[in-house]
């Protein structure tokens, strides 16, 4: 497993907000998974630029103004949870920090980070917003960010499957173990997509020789689906499928049918761009259910 998920392993679940419609539906989702993993939530409010302009404010008018603001944003956020569960435990802080940076240093310890899809700004809510591309990218530990119209419930489900995408290396299993752990809290079964194409110049027109190339890549398919699946728990019900396409468009439509969709994504020690992958990245964008990015340790493929 990666190093940054066994170091989270037990911590609190912690959810970004910033006072807006989508950050509090993530509020929503994030209690009901710590509900679901027995964990603490953690509200986490991380803004820069409150921290300045709040404080021209204050000198204007002669009082200080910045932290009634802020702690608005996370006591509404944290009542909001103990309403929804009244018996989980519920902690918040301000970070006067920007929160792609904020956000990445919780999640090293963190079980778990949740953010919205966007935050406050005029992009539609359909886009993917910076921050949780950022913490997606950067984050040691699984960080689920919100899509679809049933992003504020993680329980009880609505489609009633997780789905993970199976990458081609079987030891790249950290997005699989999760994937099993989640189905088996909440009691659905554990969908196993592997997707395959066959490359243009292997395929030929001879009768004899016709689809043979592509039977081959499906098998292989098969053989690393399987081998990504050895290692599972008893009693997860797992239901393997192998589809022909682009992984980033079969996993874009498995998750119309999902409740959650895992997958995995490299972490390179000392690498500052974005660290998702082709297959990760398009899934944020277009994903119809919440997406959990899990890191692994590995090279870029």
């Amino acid at each position: 497993m990666n190093a940054g998920v066994e170091r989270a392993h037990g911590g609190a679940l912690v959810v970004g907000v910033d006072g807006s419609e989508p950050s509090l539906r993530a509020v929503d989702w994030a209690a009901d998974e710590a509900v679901l993993h027995g964990v603490p939530l953690r509200v986490v409010y991380a803004c820069l630029w409150e921290r300045y302009e709040g404080a021209v404010l204050a000198r204007d008018i002669g009082r200080a103004t910045e932290l009634p603001l802020a702690q608005d944003v996370v006591g509404t956020a944290a009542e909001r949870a103990r309403g929804r569960h009244p018996g989980l435990q519920v902690s918040a802080e301000v970070v006067f920090e920007e929160p792609e940076y904020a956000l990445v240093r919780e999640a090293r310890h963190a079980s778990a980070l949740v953010v919205g899809t966007r935050g406050r700004s005029g992009i539609a809510e359909t886009l993917l917003g910076s921050v949780s591309l950022a913490v997606a990218a950067h984050a040691d530990c699984p960080v689920i960010v919100l899509r679809g119209s049933h992003d504020n419930r993680a329980t009880p489900p609505v489609h009633g499957r997780v789905v993970v995408g199976v990458g081609e290396n079987p030891k790249e299993s950290a997005a699989v173990r999760y994937a099993a752990e989640e189905s088996r809290r909440r009691g659905v079964p554990l969908e196993a997509v592997r997707a395959w194409r066959c490359p243009a110049h292997e395929t030929t027109d001879h009768p004899l020789l016709a689809g043979e190339p592509a039977r081959l890549h499906e098998a292989r398919a098969v053989e690393e689906l399987d081998a990504a699946l050895q290692d599972l728990p008893a009693g997860v019900d797992v239901q393997r499928r192998t589809v022909e396409g682009h992984a980033r468009r079969v996993l874009a439509d498995a998750s119309h049918s999902a409740d959650l969709l895992v997958v995995g994504a490299r972490r390179r020690e000392g690498h500052l761009g974005l660290q998702l992958g082709r297959v990760a990245h398009a899934v944020l964008h277009h994903s119809a259910c919440p997406v959990a990015i899990v890191p692994h340790q590995g090279h870029d493929a």
